[in-house]
């Protein structure tokens, strides 16, 4: 069997044919062999793909996902298997259940066949600052896949899982998506749960597929999203879409000249179905600054529950203040210590209302921005990273330089909105990607969009 770049639709019609012990027998040979080229998984999960299998024995053919494998971000909890979001403090931790989407794609029939790496805590934009090991983009080995849901974008632009569960904080499945040139969806903030995702950011976090087949991705993100009884926050609108809008301040913020030209091509090319119109959004100035006020701050509190004491990583010291402080200093890398810091300082007296406070309040602007451009246009095209796969390495001993990789994303986050990265071209056989960002709970209308496309 050939299991390279199967869609859902192919593994269905293969197992009308194949058993499913014939099939997941040579299907882990092949994931094996084929990721050790780009170290996309943490682990496998084997155990749980037999238990599986002989559960849908029982159960119809006809569920949607009967006995398709699907990839899971090692940050989102499943049941009886380890989840470490690519921390040494959670190396040996097991998840005693299962996260709402896990459960959700049981019950149409998923296989869980594997873990994928990730930035430490889902912080980072390269996949570099998993405690483990790095992932490598499949187009160019010597290059990031993007971050921090690398590992779910590399298996499946490599060709290994017709799809994957990410989660996006400022970009972290739509960056990745972009530089290894498939679909990745963040949607809007609470139309998927969160329930059982390792929280970095709870205010931004959300949980969305990822896929190399557009029909793959909408099906996936169907299944999992909804409303659920353990997340509070949901909805769904429809609409004609007609009206692009392009802001012109993102041409003026860092863009890499082939990332330009290539959006820019991708425009006229769809100027036949589209009508585009420049619009302004002046928020997406301090949109990154914003950003990183807000998410740090959280991540102090978010992360503060990892104490050596009650779950993870606990130092051997007796001394009560010794082993607090020991067990966030052996456990936590160097990125996750650094947003603690930054996240402690905005947060502290004398500085809460200078930073902090400050920051909520441009997070209203740039919501109320979005929605004034909503009244204009049906959709928001951008690029979505301001430059291609960059290489390993490169960015690491400059933070800030790392950080403005997520300069086009970070808004959509901070506004609540839901955005799909999607391949538009390619330069030096590097995949660029654009984001389609719709207004809240406007996943449909960007799908029909995407549908439309004559490119």
């Amino acid at each position: 069997m050939n299991f390279k770049n199967l869609t859902i639709s192919d593994i269905k019609n293969i197992l009308k044919n194949v058993s499913l012990e014939d099939f997941y027998h040579h299907y882990f040979e092949f994931l094996k062999k084929e990721d050790e080229k780009i170290k996309g998984f943490l682990f496998f999960t084997e155990k749980l793909a037999q238990k599986t299998i002989e559960e849908l024995k029982n159960k119809p053919h006809d569920l949607p996902l009967w006995g398709v494998p699907i990839a899971i971000k090692d940050n989102i909890l499943v049941k009886g298997e380890r989840c470490t979001a690519g921390s040494k403090i959670l190396e040996n931790y097991i998840a005693c259940y299962d996260a709402t989407v896990v459960k959700r794609l049981k019950e149409k029939g998923a296989v869980i066949i594997g873990k994928t790496n990730l930035d430490e805590f889902a912080m980072g934009s390269s996949t570099e600052n998993s405690a483990f090991f790095k992932t490598y983009n499949p187009f160019d080995n010597q290059r990031v896949p993007g971050g921090s849901s690398g590992g779910s974008a590399a298996v499946v632009s490599a060709g290994l899982v017709p799809a994957s569960l990410g989660s996006d904080t400022g970009g972290s499945i739509r960056q990745p998506a972009s530089f290894c040139g498939i679909y990745g969806l963040k949607p809007t903030y609470s139309s998927v749960s969160r329930y059982g995702l390792i929280a970095m950011a709870s205010s931004l976090d959300q949980i969305g597929p990822l896929a190399r087949n557009l029909e793959d991705l909408i099906l996936i993100f169907r299944i999992i999203s909804g409303k659920d009884s353990f997340d509070s926050t949901y909805i769904e609108k429809d609409k004609k879409v007609k009206l692009l809008g392009v802001p012109e301040e993102v041409f003026g913020l860092g863009i890499e000249e082939a990332v330009k030209e290539t959006f820019w091509s991708f425009l006229e090319k769809i100027k036949k179905n589209f009508i585009i119109k420049k619009i302004s959004l002046p928020s997406l100035n301090y949109s990154l600054a914003c950003y990183y006020l807000i998410m740090t701050a959280e991540v102090s509190s978010n992360l503060a529950r990892y104490d050596g004491i009650r779950y993870g990583l606990s130092s051997k010291d007796t001394n009560l203040l010794d082993k607090y402080f020991n067990s966030r200093k052996e456990g936590f890398g160097q990125e996750v210590k650094r947003r603690i810091l930054l996240g402690t300082f905005v947060l502290s007296h004398g500085y809460y209302e200078a930073y902090y406070l400050k920051a909520l309040k441009i997070r209203r602007y740039i919501f109320e921005d979005f929605q004034k451009a909503f009244k204009e246009v049906d959709l928001i095209l951008m690029p979505t990273s301001p430059t291609l796969p960059f290489k390993i390495g490169e960015k690491t001993r400059d933070p800030l330089s790392m950080y403005l990789s997520d300069v086009f994303t970070v808004s959509v986050n901070l506004a609540y909105l839901p955005a799909l990265s999607f391949n538009i071209g390619f330069k030096n056989n590097l995949p660029i990607g654009a984001q389609a960002i719709g207004n809240l709970f406007e996943e449909e209308v960007i799908f029909k969009f995407l549908k439309n496309l004559e490119i």
